[in-house]
């Protein structure tokens, strides 16, 4: 978790941690991530679902470079701390095999008012899937596997530059 520097001290000064190979406990970060300042609080989970463009999943494994990876989110979420003025920010990606119905990636912010709170959290889980050193396979229920980035988008733009999100 990334605090503000205006906010309260970390909770026993705990190291951040930005990658896990074990489940992301979403009830203990949000649990932490409350602010006396902060008026809004957003919370993002991305789960694994059971299908991806017209095929059944069985499962994800995520590989990262975890060093890369760590120091990318943290400075996004500095980033987005100093763009929205945020009182909490947090990221968690989890590596490893992840079932259907877990949780992959969570972020939490949390500021003054919503819409920065919404606008910080869409920011940086963006950026964490389109530049964070993370990969992914898909495991099928056919059997196969098929390998990517975090981000899908190509498959579906038919541009390595153009995501589904951008407007």
């Amino acid at each position: 978790m990334i605090r503000s520097s205006s906010s309260l001290p970390a909770a026993a000064d705990k190291p951040a941690v930005f990658i896990s190979p074990d489940p992301l406990d979403i009830a203990a970060l949000l649990k932490e991530a409350h602010h006396p300042g902060a008026g809004g609080l957003v919370l993002f989970s991305g789960e694994v679902r059971d299908n991806n463009r017209g095929r059944a999943v069985a499962h994800l494994e995520y590989e990262a470079h975890e060093a890369l990876a760590s120091q990318l989110i943290e400075e996004i979420l500095k980033a987005a701390i100093e763009k929205w003025g945020l009182q909490i920010a947090v990221a968690c990606h989890r590596t490893g095999k992840v079932a259907i119905g877990e949780t992959a990636v969570v972020v939490i912010t949390a500021s003054a008012h919503r819409s920065e709170a919404y606008a910080a959290n869409k920011y940086i889980i963006d950026r964490i899937k389109h530049e964070a050193p993370i990969w992914k396979c898909e495991y099928y229920i056919d059997g196969s596997h098929e390998w990517g980035n975090n981000c899908n988008c190509q498959a579906i733009t038919g541009d390595l530059t153009k995501h589904i999100y951008d407007a």
